[in-house]
């Protein structure tokens, strides 16, 4: 254990479009512009069955690539008619309009509007209208869908799913609510190809693994966030989804292992007043109550606002553990013409525990027998807690150019800080006394801080007869770690505390609390300047190829200085890396796709990960290759993905114990396969198979307690006719077997299966029940040395009230 912290497939969409939301949250996404001249006279083939008309508008928006601007509520209610043949844009939209009452007006070069017909002869004026930053189709709240159409994690540029040459995952809204994934440590546990393994309860243990690798690099609307800021705290009610891109993201992250990036999406305030109101109580006493508003702060629409609020006071199934979580997130945009939208938010985050636990129990007796404590048992004394708080301010400006090019810098500051005193539960215990167990308690305080800049343009050019995509732009970034005091690591034996339990069979987690004295403190300073550019070119009309790369210059320095010793000062440089990317699509037709991507992995180590000899490993750096096919059923409602995968590595820090080792020539193969979205009017199902083995040079198998297979599932579905107030749900996550090094422990495959349902009161009020390890499944969330109980059966009650 560590010692310290640690649509269509053929359509091209643009980015910066225009989104027009509908009442009560929904959306209705819109594509960006084309040059003139194509959306006039070009024609193509639509299939298109009549519906909804802001689904069925955002449908042909995405395949025509056309900017289409409107007031949602316009659309509300109506119905489109069916659209099936060879038309140019202004054909197909004339037809679904007809006797809608709307029409579509093109009012610039490639621009449209959709608005009243006039009457009387005078035409009417419509509300003002706004880019949004957001990806056509991508866009989840409202939706009730378990996928999305678009997603620009991967690569930066707005892809459909079909499109993007890497593994991606969306947890919708619909799902992170049907689930009750409230913290990112439950959305991630739930993620097909993820493994999240827990060495405690209310402390900084969660370690995310994809692919072999532990995942560190997590980004909030595309801008990287250091792993120094405490992400695993994150709370997924201040967001529209969550976006994982498996695999290697050196494009778009800078650094980073071959795991995945985890890209959390904020909400965005709506066009029309909404109003969501929760409230929650489940097993162990865990309450919880949230608000959410959101609409227009003027007549014209042109100032909107969003608040976001969710507060929770919860014990567990350990003893003595109780934690108090706190967010506040709120966000507002301004017109500041119909081209430019100026946008700032901020969010807090508070998370205060009593008595976390951060290892668990031994997993055997010192003669080699193996133990078998109370799910309840904490290893934590009574005066161990957790304080963390996590501040964040943002501001951006987008403009939408008169010639389909877009722009977008941002500006964000956030901060992290945290005091902690914790402890690790050591020493061989003697199955017949008890005896030999040894409380090392530790004291962390530290308020690491970022700040970052990120900027792109993107937009369409024209080369050999065929429009491709561009998108250049640099982050950087600065990561203030300052004057943290250093309380000499952990208190043992060696020091003048004692922390010995007399009998662990019989302790109540009760000992003279120790006394810390600061020894010193230390200074971290790191800088990371990057740009970046990647063209989307197409080959022809069924073939894409995307090729970027990503220059990265980075330095970190760390001093310590000690009271009355030396000062020391290490400084680590990496000037001028280069991160290619490659990757191409072929569309089959208008359903499946194949594709292949190749990047480089260029990862500096942590600051805390050194060797025997307390000297800084050098960054990981290796190779990932990936293939796969994909395809779009039911009109993009369902998607789908089979992928293959291989990673080559080196310096690959492998904890012994005592200290940090690299690892060389580690090598990582796999598939993951998925299927998620409708599968029926009202019908929802997600789903993923994973078998990844990662080995050294010599071939033997190394993270041997991330499983090799691995399975989830999780569908509902709302019941028909007379029972259509009912919505029903359940599934399940597989794992097989994993242990420490496969010797000293092993735990055997097991599966925990969870149920839901919810019922709508009435039109504005519902209720919902979930229940988790249903089967009441006893399991080790991480095995080690030391083991941690999973969550035994529990039940959550909530209501929710929207208008």
């Amino acid at each position: 254990m560590s010692p310290r912290k640690t649509a269509s497939p053929r359509a091209t969409l643009r980015q910066l479009s225009l989104c027009l939301p509908l009442a009560f949250g929904a959306a209705l996404p819109c594509a960006a512009l084309h040059a003139a001249e194509q959306s006039q006279v070009r024609t193509q083939r639509y299939d298109i069955p009549a519906g909804p008309l802001a689904e069925r508008l955002n449908r042909l928006a995405a395949e025509a690539g056309i900017y289409l601007a409107a007031d949602g509520a316009l659309a509300a209610g109506r119905e489109s008619h069916a659209l099936k043949g060879t038309y140019s844009v202004d054909e197909a939209l004339s037809i679904m309009l007809d006797g809608s009452g709307l029409e579509a007006l093109q009012t610039a070069e490639g621009h449209y509007e959709l608005r009243l017909l006039p009457t009387s002869g005078e035409a009417l004026e419509m509300n003002a209208v706004t880019i949004s930053g957001k990806a056509p189709g991508a866009t989840t709240e409202g939706t009730g869908s378990y996928t999305t159409y678009s997603s620009s994690s991967s690569t930066r540029l707005n892809l459909t799913p079909q499109e993007t040459p890497q593994s991606v995952t969306v947890l919708t809204r619909q799902r992170l609510d049907d689930q009750k994934l409230d913290s990112i440590s439950d959305a991630l546990d739930a993620t097909a190809g993820i493994t999240v393994l827990r060495s405690g309860l209310g402390a900084d243990t969660e370690q995310f693994w994809s692919r072999g690798f532990e995942i560190r690099n997590f980004s909030i609307d595309g801008v990287p966030s250091s792993s120094l800021l405490g992400n695993y705290l994150q709370n997924t009610a201040a967001y529209d989804r969550v976006e994982v891109v498996r695999g290697a993201t050196g494009l778009v992250s800078g650094m980073g292992t071959p795991a995945a990036t985890i890209n959390l999406i904020r909400k965005r305030p709506t066009f029309e007043p909404q109003v969501s109101l929760t409230a929650e109580a489940g097993s162990w006493d865990r309450y919880g109550s949230g608000m959410d508003v959101s609409g227009p702060l003027n007549d014209e629409g042109t100032v909107r606002a969003r608040l976001v609020a969710d507060y929770k006071d919860q014990h567990a199934w350990v003893d003595d553990f109780h934690e108090k979580k706190g967010l506040v997130y709120g966000i507002s945009e301004f017109d500041l013409s119909e081209a430019t939208l100026l946008t700032i938010g901020f969010s807090h985050l508070s998370d205060d525990v009593d008595s976390p636990m951060r290892t668990g129990f031994p997993l055997r007796y010192s003669n080699g027998q193996k133990t078998d404590f109370k799910r309840s048992a904490n290893s934590s004394p009574d005066w161990a807690y957790y304080e963390n708080t996590v501040d964040n301010v943002f501001a951006s400006v987008e403009h939408h150019f008169d010639n389909g090019w877009s722009g977008k810098a941002e500006l964000s500051h956030s901060r992290y800080e945290y005091d902690a005193v914790v402890t690790y539960l050591s020493g061989d215990l003697d199955q017949a006394t008890g005896a030999g167990g040894v409380i090392l308690p530790t004291r962390w305080v530290s308020e690491p801080e970022q700040n970052n800049l990120d900027a792109y343009v993107t937009g369409p050019f024209s080369l050999f007869g065929q429009e491709h995509e561009l998108i250049a732009g640099t982050t950087l970034s600065q990561i203030r770690e300052l004057d943290y005091p250093d309380y000499g690591g952990w208190m043992g034996p060696w020091t003048s505390f004692d922390g010995s339990i007399p009998n662990i069979h019989t302790w109540d987690n009760r000992m003279a609390e120790p006394v810390f004295e600061k020894i010193g403190e230390g200074d971290t300073r790191e800088n990371q300047y990057a740009a970046f550019l990647t063209s989307r070119f197409s080959v022809n009309d069924d073939t894409n190829l995307i090729l970027g790369g990503r220059v990265v210059d980075w330095k970190r320095t760390t001093e310590n200085h000690p009271n009355g010793g030396p000062d020391t000062k290490d400084t680590e440089r990496e000037s001028g890396v280069f991160i290619p990317y490659t990757g191409v699509t072929y569309t089959l037709d208008d359903v499946w796709s194949v594709y292949a991507s190749y990047t480089k992995i260029f990862n500096p180590q942590g600051s805390w990960v050194r060797d025997v000899n307390n000297q800084p490993i050098d960054p990981e750096e290796g190779t990932s290759y990936e293939a796969g096919v994909k395809a779009a059923f039911y009109e993009g409602r369902l998607s789908s993905s089979l992928a293959l995968f291989k990673v080559e590595q080196d310096n690959l820090a492998i904890w012994d114990g005592i200290a940090y080792a690299a690892e060389q020539g580690t090598t990582t193969k796999g598939v993951e396969m998925e299927l998620n979205g409708e599968l029926a009017p009202g019908w929802q199902l997600t789903s993923g198979y994973a078998y990844s083995v990662s080995t050294d040079e010599d071939d033997n198998r190394i993270v041997a307690d991330v499983p090799r297979h691995s399975l989830k599932a999780f569908t509902t579905y709302k019941m028909p006719g007379a029972w259509d107030k009912f919505t029903v749900g359940g599934g399940f996550n597989w794992s097989s077997k994993t242990g420490y090094d496969l010797h000293y422990y092993t735990q055997g495959s097991y599966y925990v299966a969870n149920l839901m349902a919810r019922y709508d009161i009435s039109d504005n009020l519902s209720a919902s029940v979930n229940l988790n390890n249903a089967f009441d499944r006893e399991y080790f969330s991480n095995v080690n040395t030391y083991g941690v109980y999973g969550a035994p059966r529990n039940l959550m009650a909530s209501l929710k009230y929207t208008y």
